[in-house]
């Protein structure tokens, strides 16, 4: 069931979503940025992330990866095509389905990544508290007390 938006917005729910938006935007430029540093274009990263962090029974797939990174199965593809020619991942034929493919990470991959994982734990730890506030004042329809971003 879809919730009704409310039609008394105050100036404070503007200003938290701004803020949040703003923290999120941080977030990305911070991590393409770490990611370019690194070689890595940010949907490369973000894919090797998908990758690494999916934690089902079932293997990681093309159809997963499009799924899990919000874009086109053939977009998945290519991208997957680009991190195997680059030594980042490997594909496995599906015994049960040859059609399907199966991905894996080569040490390659997990090295960046670690370093990578490493540097973006930091910067979300940092982060946190001012999130938290956002967080929280989008939540209790209060109001932000000062801009968290001001410290």
């Amino acid at each position: 069931m879809v919730k009704k938006p409310r039609n008394d917005l105050t100036d404070a729910d503007y200003e938290a979503l701004s803020n949040l938006r703003y923290t999120l935007r941080r977030f990305m430029d911070f991590s393409a940025s770490a990611a370019q540093e690194e070689g890595l274009p940010a949907q490369q990263h973000q894919a090797l992330l998908a990758i690494r962090g999916h934690r089902s029974e079932d293997a990681m797939t093309i159809g997963l990866l499009s799924e899990r990174l919000l874009i086109a199965p053939h977009s998945a593809t290519e991208l997957v095509g680009r991190l195997v020619a680059a030594g980042y991942v490997s594909r496995k034929a599906d015994p049960a389905d040859k059609r399907r493919q199966t991905l894996e990470l080569t040490e390659k991959a997990d090295d960046v990544l670690k370093r990578l994982t490493a540097i973006h734990m930091t910067e979300i730890r940092d982060m946190a508290p001012k999130l938290i506030d956002i967080l929280q004042g989008l939540q209790t329809d209060g109001e932000i007390k000062t801009d968290p971003w001001s410290r």
